[in-house]
């Protein structure tokens, strides 16, 4: 379990370096009005190359880390991607982070050491029956297809952005399911197996869909409806797919007290920090509207 929670920090960090960097590559390039003149000008960017080079590390590391632990262990780390884009692009864009903000990241890392304590998902198999994939496929992609079309019947504003962002944490859900039955296949069958198993084929096109909606769902709205719902969303989803799924499972009992207040913390640091400037100022540097409970400390930022 220590060494698939590592990884998946390791995971979370590579993929917020790598979008801080391709942000801040994107900032950089002269616009153009050609879509392929932009990509040719990142291209030629080492920061973009680098921000690449993170989200490649982070899938390499995401897939280490479920080859090696549990679904419902592993995922819900990835929450801790959100105060580590707040860190690596507060260097990145000189943006200071305020006390409410550290307030927040301390919340999260507290709130998920006691959550993963607590619930301590054990047990579960590498792979599971290939009838039950069928309702869990129907049943997640139902979801998701009502989000999707809920949030872009919407126009821009809160819901839109947490239509879209939910389905989209549905599919980084659903991708990890499958990367994990991928690299069971891989573990156990080899790679020639692997390469021929449907899973493998599932989670490339089910991440790439994923990646599509998180960014209509960033565009869709502010930050405060979009983040909460594709970060906590994950690792919700996640956690039932694992339980449900591949038969993991969780302490019960008198560790539900702890496994309670643990989330709560964890739920508080996420929407907080998702309401400061200077998270959206990371994450989003063309974010212009400062969040209203923080206008007067602007100049601090």
């Amino acid at each position: 379990m220590i060494v698939a929670v590592m990884f998946a920090v390791l995971a979370a960090g590579s993929n917020a370096v790598g979008t801080v960097l391709q942000r801040s590559a994107a900032l950089q390039v002269p616009s153009s009005p050609a879509r392929l003149g932009l990509i040719r000008q990142l291209l030629r960017s080492p920061v973009w190359l680098g921000g690449i080079l993170g989200v490649v590390f982070a899938a390499l590391f995401q897939a280490l880390a479920l080859n090696a632990g549990t679904l419902a262990a592993v995922q819900p780390v990835f929450v801790l991607e959100l105060p580590l884009a707040l860190l690596v692009g507060s260097a990145v864009f000189r943006v200071r982070v305020s006390r409410k903000a550290w307030f927040c990241v301390v919340c999260i890392f507290v709130g998920l050491a006691i959550t993963l304590f607590s619930v301590f998902p054990s047990g579960g198999r590498t792979q599971v029956p290939g009838i039950w994939w069928v309702p869990t496929l129907a049943g997640v992609g139902g979801a998701g297809t009502v989000l999707v079309l809920a949030g872009l019947r919407r126009p821009r504003g809160l819901a839109r952005a947490a239509c879209l962002a939910t389905a989209a944490a549905i599919g980084n859900a659903l991708t990890a399911a499958l990367v994990k039955s991928a690299m069971g296949i891989l573990s156990e069958e080899g790679v020639a197996k692997f390469f021929l198993a449907w899973q493998t084929y599932g989670f490339a096109a089910v991440g790439s869909l994923s990646i599509l909606l998180l960014g209509y769902a960033m565009q869709g709205g502010p930050l405060i409806a979009s983040q909460p719902a594709l970060t906590l969303g994950d690792a919700t989803v996640s956690f039932c797919l694992g339980v449900t799924l591949f038969a993991e499972s969780p302490r019960l009992g008198l560790w539900l007290l702890p496994t309670l207040f643990g989330v709560a913390l964890l739920c508080y640091g996420v929407f907080a920090l998702s309401r400061t400037r200077c998270l959206a100022k990371c994450v989003d540097p063309d974010e212009k509207a400062p969040r209203q409970e923080e206008q007067p400390a602007t100049a601090r930022m």
